[in-house]
């Protein structure tokens, strides 16, 4: 079962690679060109002194089809059931190595982070389906996927082992279990946040890059009510996963609070992601201030998963690498 779980995700990255492709040829042929219009008319002069002018109506020649309009949806709508696709594939890699480990999927970073994107392109394709206008959003998401998931798989593959007697707890279920759902609504909604900002600054006429980029983006109000959507959903659970983790502390090392470094990070990211709600709620701060919020939320919990574990040593120092 582990052997098939390690193929189930190089399979999932490959299938994220060619959806991503697809979604970047819809990006290509996303806008059609136009047709040209008919020839005017041509006027003929008389000849000679008193000759009757006139017109006569030059014979318009046939428009040239243009499909890149339809290839652009073939290609997104391809791309979407790709996307899917390699969620199944991905959803199996994760059963497998659980049913492999006779436990939760979620005893070391690389099982997090397995798990942790599975949730971001599921909710993905939730949203995909009650707002298919946001499609092309596809192509950074799927290129958000292939490039966490191949950095887990060459960076943070552990084989197989037992949980640690610390993590053997129902606690491990519930405080685990909510903050990787957490964490995957967040790695989603940083997708939509980032083109905000992107399409926001193209609406206001700015041309150089990264502005370019947003040129066939969705509008900039729809980007930015999904990502107050996706956050205001998501951090409630992210703020029980925090308690149940100090629950869990206090009965495991018996304090609920120790300022360990990760324990540390979580409250940093709790804060930033509350600030951000906030200002989203008072008027009198621009939506692109509270968007960057919001991305500074996700790279404090980028730094919790990655940065604490690689470069900090504490009671949660169980990454495994």
């Amino acid at each position: 079962m582990s052997a098939l779980s390690d193929q189930l995700v190089a399979y999932a990255i490959l299938v994220y690679l060619i959806a991503m492709i697809s979604h970047a040829v819809e990006f290509a042929l996303g806008n059609a060109r136009k047709v040209p219009a008919a020839a005017p008319a041509r006027e003929l002069v008389g000849a000679g002194v008193g000759g009757a002018g006139g017109t006569v109506d030059e014979p318009a020649a046939p428009p040239r089809p243009d499909h890149s309009a339809a290839r652009a949806v073939l290609a997104g709508r391809i791309a979407g059931w790709l996307t899917a696709v390699a969620a199944a594939v991905h959803l199996g890699a994760v059963i497998t190595r659980g049913v492999a480990a006779d436990r939760m999927p979620w005893g070391n970073m690389y099982e997090f982070v397995l798990t942790g994107t599975w949730i971001g392109v599921a909710a993905w394709l939730v949203v995909l389906w009650k707002q298919p206008w946001l499609r092309r959003l596809g192509l950074f998401l799927t290129l958000v996927m292939v490039l966490l998931l191949a950095f887990a798989e060459l960076k943070l593959y552990v084989p197989i082992e037992p949980l640690m007697p610390a993590l053997q707890s129902w606690w491990f279920i519930i405080h685990v279990s909510t903050i990787i759902f957490a964490s995957g609504l967040f790695l989603l909604g940083v997708v939509p946040a980032a083109a905000y900002l992107m399409r926001a600054g193209w609406e206001q006429g700015r041309r150089s890059f990264p502005y370019t980029l947003a040129r066939r983006l969705p509008a900039a109000a729809g980007l930015e009510r999904l990502t107050f959507t996706l956050h205001a959903f998501s951090f409630p659970i992210f703020t029980f996963a925090v308690i149940a983790g100090a629950i869990w502390a206090e009965a495991a090392w018996g304090r609920a609070w120790g300022w360990d470094p990760k324990e540390t990070w979580a409250f940093i990211s709790w804060v930033v992601y509350a600030g951000y709600l906030h200002a989203r709620a008072t008027p009198s701060v621009k939506r692109n201030v509270a968007t960057w919020i919001s991305i500074v939320g996700f790279l404090t919990v980028m730094m919790n998963l990655f940065g604490v574990n690689f470069f900090f040593t504490g009671l949660h120092s169980y990454a495994g690498v």
